[in-house]
């Protein structure tokens, strides 16, 4: 008895201790933070599905309006929170190199080879590589096939519409954009025909929703990430599976394969790598990728301007990209499509002025479309602008320091510079700026006058980041943008969207993932337009 005694107070000794650590690692350095739990940090309420990440990372920036930094514990583990635009851009763009990468999550052997998770000067020889499979002229080749592909889409629509004895349908819009996102990067990347509105658990759709699904495995592996990558490294954990990493490995090199012996040209993702791996990717000049997709569009990365790279890459490595490719187009596109869907349905004027752009269009140009054509739809650029502020792709972004940094004084209340250690993660709260009534009034109200032209000079820009900022920008920004106008048009021009019964009003984001989901799902009702 005495011995479990002498046990339970070098517990609570050490529990003391390593919370007073905890408080003095930012307190004595004039670093402002909300007070963490044992253990578990300020990941309390994502852990335990109180609610969303983005909605804990709002708070503690809202916490303290006046501090250019403050403090965020990833359970034990310190991180940076910036507030100042000044700094996010400094330490972005100015000071690049001392931020070049993400945070290090172990070493995966697949995941860990995409774009988004390689460091140093192999990220750069990777970005090289790929960036001319992302210009404006490449990706106006892949319109006709999302165009097939929402085809699709509206005669799936129409029949159950038509099927119905009341002339309208309850969809589930994740469910609806996640299935034409699938069908989108199919054609465009892997140059297969599918329909998966109706083959409705085709192979193709069933390894998206897997790979996409973050579940109880992908989460428990995600903590050990965060807490230990090391250790993570050294059991040779990899957060994508074998079977899914072999099926999108095999699918890529026998395409590649097929292609060769056949001698078939297709103006996919598929053929871009077969170019990359023969070094045969060819950059444009500024003048031949000056078509922007729209206000949201990333101007293309310096780093990725490299005219040669004499980096020879490897099947698993190509094979990477693909499947990073085909998540950011199944998860991250369709999230916002069905934002997009959600805000237009519960925006009733936006929708129908909207609508009546997309009308006057198909008329002007006799029922076709292409991709400089809805380029100059102006009303639906702010639509789309308007949506990526609301509801960003990412919540927040993550830099690693490679070296200690001089941040300077975090607020004005302390009087020395903070030295960032090196090896400490800094985030940028997207959602945070996004949301900031100082950037953009009234900022919880779907308001696509923000981006007229009458209006972007008021516009801080540089606390607009839905597609991140500085070199390490999300390289596949055009593309997003192309597909979201694409469905958007396409979806309009025949159909009316309005709330349903189980339509969430007003919007909240679901505590029970990690994505970007609405609690209660994205319901809504369709009727077609007459």
């Amino acid at each position: 008895m005495i011995i479990f005694f002498i046990w339970l107070v070098v517990l609570i000794a050490a529990l003391a201790l390593h919370l007073r650590q905890m408080h003095s690692a930012f307190s004595k350095h004039g670093i402002k933070y909300l007070n963490p739990a044992p253990l578990l940090g300020n990941m309390i309420n994502t852990i335990f599905l109180r609610e969303h990440f983005a909605y804990d990372v709002l708070r503690l920036y809202g916490s303290f309006p006046k501090d250019r930094f403050v403090g965020r514990y990833e359970f034990t583990n310190k991180a940076i929170m910036l507030r100042d635009l000044d700094l996010v851009k400094k330490i972005t763009v100015k000071d690049f190199e001392v931020f070049l990468d993400h945070r290090d999550f172990g070493g995966d052997t697949f995941f860990g080879r995409t774009l988004i998770l390689m460091r140093g000067q192999e990220w750069k020889d990777m970005r090289s590589t790929l960036s001319p499979a992302f210009t404006s002229s490449k990706i106006r080749l892949m319109v006709p096939f999302m165009v097939e592909v929402g085809d699709q889409m509206i005669q799936s629509l129409n029949k159950e519409i038509e099927k119905s004895s009341d002339g309208y349908i309850d969809v589930d819009c994740k469910d609806l954009t996640t299935r034409y996102a699938n069908d989108v990067i199919a054609s465009c990347a892997f140059g297969l025909k599918v329909n998966s509105h109706a083959e409705k658990n085709n192979e193709f759709y069933i390894m998206g929703r897997t790979a996409a699904n973050f579940g109880l495995r992908e989460m428990f592996m995600f903590i050990f990430m965060v807490i230990a990558p090391k250790i993570v490294a050294l059991l040779k954990w990899n957060l994508v599976p074998d079977k899914m990493k072999n099926y999108f490995t095999n699918l890529v090199l026998d395409t590649m394969k097929d292609r060769e012996l056949r001698h078939i040209f297709r103006p996919d993702m598929i053929h871009l790598l077969m170019e990359a791996k023969k070094g045969q990717l060819t950059h444009e000049d500024a003048k031949s990728n000056n078509d922007t997709t729209g206000f949201a569009t990333v101007e293309e990365s310096t780093v990725g301007l490299k005219k040669t790279t004499n980096r020879v890459w490897n099947d698993n490595d190509l094979s990477a990209q693909a499947f990073l490719f085909f998540i950011a187009g199944f998860e991250t596109v369709s999230t916002s499509m069905s934002f997009l869907l959600y805000e237009l349905a519960v925006n009733p004027d936006v929708q129908e002025r909207l609508a009546q752009e997309i009308k006057e269009h198909d008329v002007k140009h006799g029922g076709k479309f292409d991709f400089n054509s809805i380029q100059n739809m102006k009303y639906m650029d702010m639509v789309v602008s308007e949506l990526l502020r609301l509801w960003p792709p990412l919540t927040v972004m993550d830099r690693e320091c490679n070296r200690d940094y001089n941040m300077g004084k975090p607020n004005e209340d302390f009087d020395k510079d903070y030295i960032l250690p090196k090896g400490t993660t800094v985030f940028i709260p997207t959602f945070a700026f996004h949301r900031d009534p100082q950037y953009f009034p009234d900022p919880e109200k779907f308001d696509p006058e923000r981006f007229s032209e009458e209006n972007r000079h008021k516009l801080n820009l540089n606390a607009y980041m839905p597609f991140g900022v500085g070199p390490r920008n999300c390289i596949g920004s055009r593309f997003a943008l192309c597909e979201l106008k694409v469905l958007t048009y396409q979806i309009l021009l025949h159909m009316e969207l309005s709330p349903s019964e189980k339509t969430q009003i007003p919007a909240r984001l679901a505590p029970d993932n990690i994505n970007v989901r609405l609690q209660g799902g994205h319901w809504l009702r369709f009727r077609q337009r007459k």
